[in-house]
């Protein structure tokens, strides 16, 4: 998958699917699995790092996590994003930035989050033939400014303006987190590069999830996931039969000992 490829979906109708990863183990079990892109989202603050939002993560952190991921999931479209307040302050950052990641990662492009306001940083960033995605609604980095990470955005005219406003500046894709499925789709009809919906309907044309968050690892669970399985339970059930059979003197047995 390349950033073209991605881009030609939307065209030939087909629905595209991402989910997130920040390690080996989970870049290979996605790669594997045919998914279409990987993001390396700054959501591994939280379900990563523990940390209570995605405010914290470091330029340093994302580099080390999308270097594993890239390196690890070679056929794939690995996007990574750009942290917090590492592109905010100008296009000179951004396009620094941004080009470090790429250049240490071999991920194949950046995701920042932004439309109308972040317009001249992702035309430098086309110009500088840089591949970016862009996320509006519901943003994380912005937490502070919407009050909560579940802020339902409803404002259509100025959802569609930030999605244009991405779309004119050169980006290949837009993110639309927390959007109503009617606003969804009227941006989705509007533009010519493909949506990737997260809490956004079905109109998009494409979808992403936390991994963890699908997979009932992480606890976080809200209306747009669908756990699709609890391997936190799987989890937890085998570790206490594991912990029964040391006490009782079951494992190892001699299947699982040296002869």
């Amino acid at each position: 998958m390349t950033v073209p490829e991605f881009m030609r979906a939307k065209s030939q109708g087909r629905k595209l699917s991402v989910l997130t990863a920040y390690d080996s183990l989970w870049a290979t079990i996605l790669e594997e699995s045919g998914i279409d892109a990987i993001l390396v989202g700054d959501t591994l603050g939280m379900v990563v790092q523990g940390k209570q939002t995605t405010l914290p993560v470091t330029l340093e952190q994302i580099i080390y996590h999308g270097e594993i991921v890239a390196r690890c999931a070679p056929k794939t479209l690995v996007i990574v994003d750009l942290p917090f307040m590492s592109y905010q302050v100008s296009s000179r950052q951004a396009v620094r930035n941004a080009g470090k990641i790429l250049k240490e990662t071999g991920a194949q492009a950046v995701k920042l989050e932004g439309g109308i306001n972040q317009s001249k940083t992702i035309s430098r960033l086309a110009d500088c033939d840089l591949s970016v995605m862009a996320h509006v609604g519901m943003r994380p980095q912005s937490v502070h400014k919407l009050g909560k990470m579940s802020a339902i955005q409803r404002d259509a005219k100025a959802l569609l303006a930030d999605a244009k406003a991405a779309e004119d500046s050169g980006a290949f894709s837009v993110v639309l987190e927390l959007v109503p499925a009617e606003i969804a789709q009227e941006v989705t009809d509007t533009l010519s590069i493909p949506t990737i919906g997260i809490g956004a309907g079905a109109g998009c044309d494409g979808q992403v999830l936390v991994t963890p968050d699908m997979f009932g690892l992480s606890g976080f669970q809200p209306k747009f996931v669908k756990k699709y399985v609890d391997l936190k339970k799987l989890a937890v059930e085998a570790t206490k039969q594991y912990m029964t059979e040391v006490q009782e003197g079951q494992f190892p047995d001699d299947a699982h000992s040296h002869k």
